[in-house]
């Protein structure tokens, strides 16, 4: 698949409407949230206040560490650009049931 051997999704919990991006690996996916991000405001022009991720993988949540949490850079784009990041919990897929379901078929 011309070196992409995984893919992330994004899916609109309103209108359930799905989009599929191939990645290299899960350090692209900031980048494939910002194409997705300004694909999606311009078509609905609207912005994104909410995410919900899936468990707190370092490649959208950063790291913990002893004295607390060091966010990773796709955390900081989200705060920065004021879109509130909503985390499942880790083992509990239900949690983000619409991404969940659409994964599997």
């Amino acid at each position: 698949m011309d070196g992409f051997d995984s893919f992330i999704t994004f899916t609109d919990d309103f209108s359930r409407y799905g989009y599929i991006y191939p990645i290299r690996d899960r350090s692209q996916a900031l980048d494939k949230f910002k194409v997705f991000k300004a694909k999606v405001e311009n078509q609905l022009n609207a912005k994104i206040k909410v995410v919900q991720l899936d468990d707190r993988g370092g490649e959208y949540y950063g790291r913990h560490a002893p004295y607390g949490k060091i966010p990773g850079p796709f955390a900081k784009f989200l705060s920065k650009n004021g879109i509130v990041a909503q985390y499942s919990m880790p083992g509990e897929p239900q949690q983000n049931g619409v991404a969940e379901r659409r994964n599997r078929t």
